[in-house]
């Protein structure tokens, strides 16, 4: 198995929207604006802050973006982090992970941040293995008003 993990560019918004809802589908409540992505909310993403496509034997099949908060450009807050189905359950959305964090300490961010939707307690391990840590006292900017808030978790870039 290859596993390529790329910068997203422009044209990859298509690709990045069918990824995401094919990775959300059957896994994220219904009423999650992930469910409805398009090709140009991706290309805002992308411009705004950016993201990278997972290929494995040259095949996408996961994405993960990320996004400058408005009030401190120097804090990403990670996003529609998702790896198609037949795809789980082999860590590969590890990769995409390690990516953003290279990346987010490459350009000089000072922190990034993820949400963790109440279903989903066992990502809090997952990701207290990177270093992230949970931050009670945040919100995540991207919340979903019609799901309960998200656990919000942060790591601190040490340079």
């Amino acid at each position: 198995m290859r596993i390529v993990v790329r910068e997203a560019t422009k044209d990859d918004a298509k690709l990045i929207a069918g990824l995401t809802r094919a990775a959300w589908a059957g896994k994220v409540s219904v009423t999650s604006s992930g469910h409805r992505e398009t090709a140009v909310i991706v290309a805002e993403h992308l411009r705004d802050g950016g993201g990278f496509v997972l290929m494995v034997d040259d095949q996408a099949i996961g994405s993960v973006r990320w996004l400058p908060l408005d009030a401190e450009p120097d804090v990403w807050e990670i996003c529609r982090m998702g790896v198609l189905p037949e795809y789980r359950g082999t860590n590969l959305s590890q990769h995409l992970l390690e990516a953003v964090i290279h990346h987010s300490l490459a350009a000089g961010v000072q922190e990034v941040r993820l949400a963790v939707r109440a279903g989903q307690p066992k990502l809090i391990d997952f990701y207290t293995a990177y270093e992230f840590e949970l931050a009670e006292e945040l919100e995540y900017s991207h919340a979903n008003p019609l799901e309960p808030a998200p656990l919000v978790m942060r790591r601190l870039l040490r340079y």
